[in-house]
């Protein structure tokens, strides 16, 4: 596995609360997307939701604190609690495949492993502890 990073999830206060933890722990964003920055679809996201956070980062010594804003139907199961995952990078497509499956089985998929605007292979899972999962490789794909 190439990386391990929390990931959190706020209800329309990313912006602030990533703010607030670049005052605490220092430093500059690594990267701070819009859903607007996505194009004329903006993955499909309402135009009143555009300007919200879809990914911001804030280097952690040698991790990554990571976050988005929750929008539409994802934002009616938010709680306080629920709003964090722990995102991994695979190494190689094989290795998301072999991990999210295994993290997946007896657990609940929220997004199936799949290329995205941003990566080869993404998805989403809940594992049978409850532990929510956010599994990535980006390979060939180029964002931004």
């Amino acid at each position: 596995m190439k990386t391990a990073h929390p990931y959190l999830n706020f209800k329309g206060n990313t912006e602030q609360a990533f703010e607030f933890y670049k005052s605490v722990f220092g430093g500059e964003f690594a990267m701070l997307v819009r859903f607007g920055d996505f194009g004329e679809d903006a993955m499909g996201v309402a135009e009143n939701d555009r300007n919200r956070i879809a990914h911001v980062s804030l280097p952690l010594g040698d991790a990554m604190l990571m976050g988005s804003d929750v929008v539409g139907s994802y934002g009616e199961s938010f709680n306080a609690g629920n709003n964090f995952y722990v995102s991994l990078t695979a190494d190689s497509a094989e290795e998301a495949e072999r991990v999210f499956d295994a993290l997946a089985a007896g657990g609940q998929v929220e997004m199936p492993l799949q290329q995205t605007e941003w990566a080869e292979k993404y998805g989403i899972c809940v594992d049978r502890f409850g532990v929510r999962w956010m599994m990535g490789f980006q390979g060939d794909v180029q964002f931004g």
